[in-house]
């Protein structure tokens, strides 16, 4: 189960608050692309959790697809090397500044 807070500050509207009630109700539904974890899966879960934790802000940016697609030939990590670039990138433009 997820569990999500909003903003502080934000407001839900009616319709809004209508809609989560009814979600609620609604049951789980597990398929063949999104199976109930066995405990062992969960466990995988949170090793990978601890073995790699995330560090850092997170940040929405538009990249173009072109760019998107060379940083994946590079790897199945290509969010963290998206990253470091981004991180050498601000360390360049700082020394140069």
């Amino acid at each position: 189960m997820v569990t999500f807070e909003l903003e502080s500050g934000s407001v839900l509207s009616d319709e809004e608050r209508k809609l989560l009630a009814e979600a609620k109700k609604l049951p789980v539904v597990y398929d063949e692309d999104s199976p109930e974890l066995t405990d062992a899966m969960e466990q995988a879960f949170l090793a990978a959790r601890k073995a790699k934790p995330f560090r850092g802000e997170p940040l929405t940016l538009y990249v173009s697809s072109a760019t998107i697609e060379k940083v994946k030939s590079m790897g199945s990590d290509y969010i963290a090397i998206l990253g470091k670039l981004l991180d050498k990138a601000v360390d360049e433009y700082r020394a140069i500044s």
